[in-house]
């Protein structure tokens, strides 16, 4: 019953960031319409602030897309490279450890090793 709570509560969380993520969309296609006839408006879209906030949330998205795209594959096409995943993950190397990255990075290199080593993996395999 404690996984049907989690996915509950996971589920009940990516509806809240999906229409967080289109409300932030409307602001900001408002925002980009109104900044041409607003000097005002465009100098403050244009601080520092403002545009390192919008970089971080593209990398943050971008990062998220990702790992989404290969989190779609490995539970629709093989659940043997969500192991695989797991493996790596465990097998992380103690010069990785030291290099000061966030955890989304970390993710998105074990996803692309582990997705390279079954892709390798693959063409040694007899077609079914």
């Amino acid at each position: 019953m404690g996984n049907d709570t989690q996915m509950d509560d996971l589920h009940t969380r990516m509806v809240r960031v999906t229409e967080d993520l289109r409300a932030i969309q409307r602001e900001l296609n408002c925002a980009a319409m109104q900044a041409p006839s607003d000097p005002e408006l465009m100098e403050m879209l244009s601080t520092l602030p403002e545009t390192e906030a919008i970089q971080v949330l593209t990398k943050s998205l971008d990062q998220m897309r990702h790992f989404l795209w290969f989190y779609t594959q490995v539970m629709s096409n093989d659940p043997e490279l969500g192991d695989k995943l797991r493996q790596s993950n465990a097998s992380q190397t103690f010069e990785d450890s030291k290099v000061d990255t966030s955890f989304l990075d970390k993710l998105t290199r074990a996803d692309e090793a582990v997705l390279l080593r079954y892709l390798a993996d693959a063409k040694d395999r007899k077609p079914n």
